[in-house]
């Protein structure tokens, strides 16, 4: 067992062993001393008393995903080794094998996820030429891609890390300099290079191959060509792409279904906002921790975790096109109008799942039958809203309406096949529902009638025999059998066989009990290979209309961000921006819109400011004066201007703004032996720059 045990291991070196034995999952030598550790679990040893013991630790198989979160929140990617051989039929050991690697960057566990916020994996390659970004959220299916050449390529694409926080980063070895000796071990990650949390992976060169690369995306995507992505003459996206997909298809032992399409994205095609800027205007955290007295905790009133994710992404990279922010502020606009059109959307919305998790779960084989209940009784809110949108005239609503395909197969499949409270795992019976399927029917009515059946054996087994306190009974050890006190031995019919002898009975089986047992336990077995092989073949007729779940489940994320932006501009009396092709920004009576919420009374205030006559503006005063509320409330004014929100203001005209840089308070990172004051030159120096 453990030459079975090294073997595996080598194939997944950088990673905590899970190893399946029976009910447990076992961890040996290192593994067993780190995973006892950071798993808090006591760490005994095989062979003691010899010279050279084994240490191991181990968990319960129900309970390892509890344990598996622990780990991998912390940094550390776990391997799951089960045991792919029936242990009844296995001659000599048990046959095991990886059949996943939970990482930071691709778990799909809900207690992995934040259900607000999306968690990705990023691939990051290059070389003198250049450099190339890839970033997958598996989770839901997103993926995209994007490059930079020069001098500048490093730091172009550490911004775009920075704003988009993966869980965890995949790189060749070519550069691992950048890293400053990072090795995907927790607390290790480089001082400069990866945002903070994020796991670093270091993988082999050839992984990055632009020629391996290609060929693995075109297979995936089942294309002759990447152009039409928008990746033709970008040979560092499509390296950083092809290695994400490769470490996914390698971790999950299976392909990703549900990365359809992949697109190439340009910076410069949003506003963009530098770590610094993200936090000094407290975007998405308060100063003092948490997410509520942020601008994101301000407006995010959405109902489903869909839209909660749309809304951030909106906020961290606000548009630049100035027809897409009107298609949005008209849709916007048109909620905000209709209290009552307003609330039945977001009613029927709120009774929505996680339809772009469940579409990510069904594909990549992880759905239970619960996931896939919560996945019909979403689809089956698909024609209401519909209905409540019937009459909308925004351009953007009607566009979002003709993608709610009502799914009514998909719908019609689910209420056909999955029970109403099915189990909670997706390899027990119970999940399929009764009149599905005939055979199971019939399965389940020979297991049911089991009680009766073997009453009315005891019943004419007592009246053939005279003894009144003969039973009938069963265990997993014996089986079916009948007891007879010594006391009536003398009585026991001569067709009885002797099964087992007691202190104070005897147990008997008959001919007539050992067909029944073969008959029963071979029905239970046989129902649950039945429902675990016509549960999978209802997950694949899903799967293979992925497509579909995806595009209404963009349009439900759409529909929830947009129809909350109303709701908090109707609650906070936001008014509709100017957006305008000139160089200035006017706000009249402008309000920060997280301290207005704070219940002390706000001053509002003007803001004119130009690319000419009045470009730049000195603000004096005392401390606790204002002075940095001020710039703070004009930034993010432009910010929700720029996103498609209303804006806590009597008027605003916004000339389209490509950057936003801020230098508000002081800091220092002593850590890192800067002083206040070198914190604050070396981010000046960086905003001239």
């Amino acid at each position: 067992m453990l030459r079975q045990y090294h073997e595996i291991k080598r194939q997944y070196p950088g990673t905590l062993l899970f190893f399946r034995l029976g009910d447990f999952y076992e961890l040996f030598f290192d593994d067993a001393i780190i995973g006892s550790r950071e798993m808090e679990i006591t760490l005994t040893a095989r062979q003691k008393e010899s010279g050279n013991p084994v240490p191991m630790c181990g968990v319960p198989f129900h309970a390892a995903p509890g344990y598996v979160t622990k780990l991998v929140r912390k940094g550390f990617r776990v391997a799951i080794c089960e045991q792919t051989e029936d242990p009844n039929s296995a001659t000599k050991l048990v046959k095991r094998e990886v059949v996943r690697v939970v990482t930071p960057g691709t778990a799909l566990e809900n207690q992995l996820l934040e259900a607000k916020e999306n968690s990705y994996l990023a691939a990051v390659g290059g070389n003198g030429a250049g450099m190339g970004l890839a970033l997958v959220d598996l989770s839901t299916g997103e993926f995209m891609a994007t490059a930079a050449d020069g001098e500048e390529a490093w730091s172009r694409i550490r911004e775009q890390l920075e704003i988009f926080a993966p869980r965890e980063i995949v790189y060749p070895g070519a550069l691992a300099a950048i890293w400053q000796g990072g090795e995907g071990h927790p607390g290790e990650t480089g001082r400069d290079a990866a945002p903070a949390g994020a796991a670093l992976t270091r993988l082999d060169d050839w992984i990055f191959g632009p020629d391996h690369a290609d060929s693995l995306l075109r297979s995936h995507f089942g294309v002759q060509s990447l152009d039409g992505y928008g990746l033709s003459g970008h040979p560092q996206a499509i390296a950083a792409a092809g290695a994400a997909l490769h470490y996914i298809n390698e971790t999950q032992r299976s392909q990703a279904l549900h990365l359809r399409e992949i697109s190439y994205f340009e910076p410069a095609n949003h506003l963009l906002l530098d770590a610094a800027t993200v936090i000094n205007l407290e975007l998405v955290n308060a100063s003092g921790g948490g997410t509520r007295h942020s601008l994101f905790g301000v407006l995010d009133e959405t109902t489903t975790g869909m839209g909660a994710r749309l809304l951030r992404q909106w906020m961290l990279r606000p548009e630049v096109e100035r027809a897409v922010i009107e298609g949005r502020l008209a849709a916007v606009a048109e909620f905000r109008s209709s209290a009552i059109l307003r609330d039945r959307l977001r009613q029927g919305l709120a009774k929505m799942g996680d339809l772009e998790r469940l579409s990510g779960r069904v594909t990549m084989g992880r759905a239970t039958a619960r996931d896939l209940l919560a996945l019909g009784q979403s689809v089956r809110q698909v024609p209401g809203l519909r209905q409540t949108l019937a009459g909308v005239n925004a351009e953007t609503i009607r566009r979002l309406v003709d993608d709610l395909d009502e799914l009514a197969d998909l719908r019609e499949l689910i209420e056909a096949a999955i029970a109403d409270d099915p189990p909670t795992a997706s390899a027990e019976p119970g999940m399929i529902r009764d009149g599905y399927h005939p055979e199971l029917d019939e399965l389940r009515s020979l297991a049911r009638s089991g009680k009766s059946y073997i009453a009315a054996i005891e019943a004419r087994e007592r009246g053939r025999t005279g003894i009144g306190s003969l039973k009938v009974r069963f265990n997993n050890v014996f089986g079916y059998f009948i007891e007879i006190s010594n006391t009536h031995r003398e009585r026991v019919p001569a067709d009885y066989e002797r099964k087992q002898t007691l202190v104070s009975a005897e147990r008997y089986t008959t001919a007539e009990l050992k067909e029944y047992e073969r008959k029963v336990l071979g029905a239970e077995e046989r129902i649950l290979t039945l429902e675990v092989e016509l549960f999978g073949q209802v997950r694949q007729a899903i799967a293979r209309e992925i497509g579909r779940l995806q595009q209404v489940a963009r349009a439900i994320a759409r529909l929830d961000a947009l129809a909350t932006l109303a709701e908090v501009a109707a609650r906070r009396n936001y008014v509709c921006p100017t957006l305008h092709d000139g160089d200035e920004i006017e706000i009249r009576d402008g309000r920060h819109p997280v301290i207005e919420t704070l219940g002390e009374r706000f001053v509002p205030n003007d803001l004119a400011i130009n690319n000419t006559t009045d470009r730049l503006l000195i603000i004096t005063g005392p401390n606790m004066g204002g002075k940095s509320v001020f710039l703070k409330q004009s930034a993010l004014i432009v910010i929700m201007a720029q996103m498609g929100s209303f804006v806590p203001a009597a008027a605003a005209r916004i000339a389209i703004v490509d950057r936003i840089f801020t230098r508000v308070g002081a800091s220092d990172n002593l850590a890192q032996g800067r002083s206040t004051f070198m914190v604050e030159m070396t981010e000046t120096a960086n905003i001239l720059n």
